[in-house]
């Protein structure tokens, strides 16, 4: 079977092949010959009832600097393609939104992978609150009085902006802690949206586990151990990767998501666990692909065209 894919991604010469699971995915859909176009968001366009977009040929390579080459722009319907990836990072702001709203015009004449209306209204930080019962203690909010009622009752916290990612901007703030007031200042001229406070999980220094989840199925994982001197685990901010298996308290979490991921169209999921506790599901384009490959763990990308095959075919 060979398939017609488009990759709306961000710029391709500025990614990490290293750990970049878009990357991966890209380099399996042509060993398997599939046919595959790029474009950035920038290109995609509502003309009247059509969507359209200035595409690109792609053919990639695994070789860092010298990674893909490009062919002639050529404006298309994008209901030509069987499959769109739908690869974009965050911020999770009104353009993806946008995009979202087009792409889902197509969808699912055109298979886009993840569900773009799906992955509109599931906002990773957010549509794990669906899933309470298997975090710590969270709240979503900007009110000053609400924070620090949560403060009071939890001891120290993680705060971090409800739509950020890669580990941007994410602080513990003690329960007696004299930078709070200008940390929350800083929240509030930054961050027009509430935020995340979250009970602090002090076992994250033994690591923060990236679970892969194809069609609600689990897929791989790798854990991620922060640095000596951070808070964060994101292999971005020098998290060590380290393989690793599933405890039995994952493989429940696993369990209860799957049917909710694959009633929304969520093909491709990355969860977050820290010491049993779920912290966030990424839906826009979670990361971990690469990593559990070179760890000697699973093919992720080949299961995930495994999947979009069966349902193209």
């Amino acid at each position: 079977m060979t398939l017609k894919v488009a990759v709306q991604m961000d710029p391709i010469a500025r990614i990490n092949i290293r750990g970049d699971s878009t990357f991966a995915m890209l380099l399996e859909a042509q060993k398997r010959g599939h046919a595959i176009s790029y474009y950035t968001p920038d290109k995609l366009s509502l003309r009247g009832t059509d969507v359209v977009a200035s595409v690109q040929r792609l053919s990639v390579r695994d070789q860092e600097g010298d990674h893909f080459t490009l062919g002639e722009p050529t404006r298309v319907d994008m209901r030509s393609f069987d499959v769109v990836l739908l690869r974009q990072d965050p911020p999770f702001d009104l353009a993806y939104i946008t995009s979202t709203h087009l792409l889902e015009r197509i969808h699912p004449h055109t298979l886009v992978v993840n569900d773009p209306t799906s992955v509109r209204n599931a906002p990773e930080k957010l549509f794990v609150m669906d899933f309470a019962e298997l975090m710590p203690p969270t709240l979503i909010s900007r009110d000053l009085d609400e924070i620090n009622s949560f403060r009071a009752e939890h001891g120290a916290v993680v705060m971090k902006p409800l739509h950020g990612h890669g580990g941007a901007a994410v602080f513990r703030v003690l329960p007696q802690d004299i930078n709070f007031g200008s940390l929350y200042d800083m929240f509030a001229v930054t961050f027009r949206e509430p935020w995340v406070i979250q009970r602090f999980l002090p076992e994250v220094k033994h690591g923060d586990k990236r679970i892969i989840l194809v069609d609600g199925e689990f897929a791989g994982a790798v854990n991620r151990v922060p640095a000596a001197d951070d808070l964060r685990s994101n292999m971005v901010r020098g998290g060590a990767a380290a393989a690793t298996d599933l405890s039995e308290r994952e493989r429940t979490i696993c369990a209860t998501l799957a049917p909710k991921l694959r009633e929304r169209g969520l093909l491709l999921v990355g969860i977050d666990v820290i010491d049993g506790y779920l912290t966030e599901i990424n839906v826009t384009s979670p990361t971990g692909i690469r990593a559990v490959a070179r760890l000697g763990g699973p093919d992720i990308a080949a299961r995930v065209w495994d999947v979009i095959e069966q349902k193209r075919s």
